[in-house]
């Protein structure tokens, strides 16, 4: 499990001793654990934010995550003036700046929410060390999941490497109910933020401050309000029927929260206690099998979360060591036109542009991509990793590693060589050509099943300037599966 944070008593010389929270994937007021055991302490409670260069100048930023990043910061910092406190933004390093703020401010306590990624991991150490040598008081609580690493194991004792057994394990342990979020704080005095002013807090910046540049709209708008109305709606409207809506990307048929779950404006345990009272309301067995399934999508985040915690490794190359030496492909070509959606193959382009166009891309999508790239091109899946994480708005390490891995056949996975033929995917999943014809519209006057197939005229292709195939499945498909031999 690491090093324990530990809290150390209060100090009995203020009756309102300042704790500061340091927010980080836990961008809300409401259910947060940390600001829940804040309160019992203090009503005196100050939310900080850095924007660490370390992560905002990484290979792997998207222009549209920090764009709903922003807006969840503003929606954050609004509902802390509306409880009588404050949010503080910083631009910097935490490990130099929370030491900073708490001996100018003469805070009591910092407290925060861990994290599963190793950078996180090894940075919250860091600030653990230099707060404890100014004699500060720390303490931390597992928020972004409902059961931490260490809590679900095998009976060796062993962090689990198979989903199925990890499900029926997490399913079982009982489930922490949301805490309330607390009627009011109290803020940082006139004298208080006076001494701020050297440290230099800001206004929340606008994205091109940044450096970065998104104008499309975000599939769901950022903040704590925007993620609590969307779960409503799916609760009522999409939940019951969701094992059948789930997989078809021209439906609106799933809940669309992950990027509020990456960035903790909605918590784990919220969406738990949703699936509850709808269990409860449910009329029928199909209704049921639907929740659970839903359920089950829960757990499976939780999983890549604990694995990524377990095995760190994971972020860096693959799961399964024969992986290590993989005979990839390195055509460059090849990769650019699947990042543009130019590969010929229609449910890939039509996927590509919703991706590039959003920020977002339909799970069922995401996998018969993912396998284009891995199984058809023969393409390293880190390449395409990468990609999703330059563009994903809601791109989260563990659950993207995890996805990529088990669509390469590298990571955790009982049946480890699975081939999509993205043809058939379309025709199972986009029968009507819906999905298609929506982020291809040049090829919306086409025959469905032609679209669906791939088999558009040489002459329908240049007519709408769409290129040819840039490979063959049939033939890249035995191609793999020979050089898979070979490694395995």
């Amino acid at each position: 499990m690491g090093e324990q944070l530990i809290l150390l008593p209060m100090s009995d010389q203020s009756d309102h001793p300042l704790i500061l929270l340091w927010h980080r994937r836990d961008l809300r007021l409401h259910d947060h654990l940390a600001l829940a055991k804040a309160r019992q302490k203090t009503a005196k409670i100050v939310g900080v934010f850095c924007l660490d260069n370390k992560i905002l100048q990484a290979e792997d930023i998207a222009p549209a995550r920090v764009a709903y990043l922003l807006g969840c910061l503003q929606s954050l910092q609004d509902h802390y003036q509306r409880l009588g406190s404050q949010l503080l933004i910083f631009h910097g390093d935490p490990v130099q700046l929370l030491p900073q703020l708490a001996a100018t401010l003469g805070a009591h306590s910092v407290f925060w929410t861990l994290d599963t990624e190793p950078y996180a991991q090894q940075r919250d150490l860091q600030v653990a060390q230099a707060l404890r040598e100014q004699g500060l008081a720390i303490a931390t609580e597992w928020d972004q999941l409902m059961h931490h690493p260490g809590e679900v194991l095998t009976q060796a004792g062993n962090a689990y490497t198979v989903y199925t057994p990890f499900w029926k394990n997490w399913r079982q342990l009982p489930k922490a109910s949301p805490v309330s979020t607390p009627k009011d704080l109290q803020g940082l005095s006139a004298a208080e933020q006076e001494k701020l002013d050297p440290l230099g807090p800001q206004a929340i910046p606008r994205l091109t401050d940044l450096g970065f540049s998104w104008e499309n709209p975000l599939p769901l708008a950022p903040g704590e309000e925007a993620a609590e109305e969307r779960l409503a709606w799916f609760v009522g409207n999409v939940l019951e029927e969701y094992q059948q809506t789930r997989n078809f990307p021209a439906l609106d048929g799933t809940s669309q929260l992950s990027a509020a779950l990456k960035f903790g404006v909605i918590s784990p345990r919220t969406l738990w206690q949703a699936t509850l009272a709808a269990w409860d309301q449910s009329r029928s067995e199909e209704a049921r099998a639907s929740i659970e399934t839903w359920q089950q999508e829960l757990a499976w985040r939780e999983f890549y979360q604990h694995c990524l915690y377990s095995f760190p490794a994971l972020a860096q190359g693959p799961y399964r060591s024969p992986f290590q030496e993989f005979p990839w492909e390195e055509n460059q070509n090849h990769f650019q036109a699947w990042c543009a959606g130019e590969t010929g193959c229609p449910i890939i382009d039509a996927a590509m542009a919703q991706l590039n166009q959003t920020g977002w891309m339909h799970n069922r999508c995401r996998m018969i991509v993912a396998s284009f790239l891995t199984k058809d091109l023969i393409l390293n899946w880190q390449w395409g990793e990468l990609y999703f994480m330059q563009t994903l708005y809601d791109g989260d390490l563990a659950a993207n590693n995890g996805g990529w891995q088990w669509s390469a056949s590298s990571g955790m996975d009982p049946k480890p060589l699975r081939i999509f033929n993205p043809y058939t995917q379309a025709q199972k999943f986009d029968p009507e050509g819906e999905y298609i014809r929506t982020w291809l519209p040049q090829l919306a006057r086409f025959d469905t099943g032609d679209l669906l197939t791939g088999k558009l005229t040489p002459r329908s292709r240049r007519s709408v300037n769409y290129p040819e195939p840039i490979v063959d499945h049939n033939q890249q498909q035995r191609e793999f599966k020979r050089r898979y031999q070979l490694v395995k």
